[in-house]
């Protein structure tokens, strides 16, 4: 995205390919973790926040879910859960954080490895995206504050995540164009929220919020 340019909103169609691998134990998954692609690790973090639109999931990732659901290890889950994705700056810090999350807690039970019921088994998945425009576009602070009620959390997603985690930056799109825009105070405020502390819903409502608070006090086009 060229911040100089208008603000074009895309969205974003993901095809997810099973790759194949699977881990029936602790031990499994933590070879797993650290052997597949960036993309699996960024789809099993990130997959619940698209099919919880209206809620927070329970759990950050599916590997957390999994490691409850079918481990009974629920004081790893919460482990992994307590994993602060929002700190972070690459797949490759949440692919490591959550390994030694997991070789620690290994450590603490002796190595202990227990086994999933057959059927049940974490099958390790990676994402292609496909990204689109959407047909949304803005050409000042205002304009994009009016247009994000129309947005789809699909879009909200792409420009929120997907551009400070895979892309490796410390921004949202939104957060950059609009620092550029002459809104730094606004830009920092969406900055300051933790997304992984809502729902698509709820962050998108919290950031149309502050925008309305920002041009209310701010007043005139900009």
């Amino acid at each position: 995205m060229d911040r100089r340019e208008p603000f074009v909103f895309f969205t974003e169609q993901r095809l997810v390919v099973i790759t194949g691998r699977h881990a029936s134990d602790l031990g499994e998954l933590l070879e797993g973790l650290r052997e597949v692609s960036g993309s699996s690790i960024f789809y099993h973090f990130h997959q619940r926040y698209l099919s919880h639109h209206f809620e927070k999931p329970p759990f950050r990732s599916a590997f957390a879910d999994w490691v409850a659901r079918a481990l009974l290890e629920e004081r790893l889950a919460e482990k992994l859960t307590g994993i602060d994705l929002f700190s972070m700056r690459s797949v490759r810090q949440v692919r490591e954080a959550t390994a030694e999350a997991i070789e620690r807690y290994l450590a603490e039970v002796n190595g202990r490895l227990r086994k999933c019921p057959e059927g049940d088994e974490f099958h390790f998945c990676e994402s292609k995206s496909f990204v689109v425009p959407l047909g949304l576009t803005a050409h000042n602070v205002r304009e994009l504050a009016g247009l994000l009620p129309r947005v789809t959390n699909a879009s909200l997603f792409y420009h929120f995540f997907e551009s400070r985690l895979r892309l490796e930056r410390t921004h949202s799109d939104f957060s950059e164009w609009i620092a550029y825009r002459g809104a730094p105070e606004l830009a920092a405020a969406i900055d300051r929220l933790d997304p992984y502390l809502f729902s698509l819903d709820k962050l998108k409502a919290e950031i149309c919020r502050l925008a309305d608070t920002w041009l209310t006090e701010a007043g005139g086009d900009v």
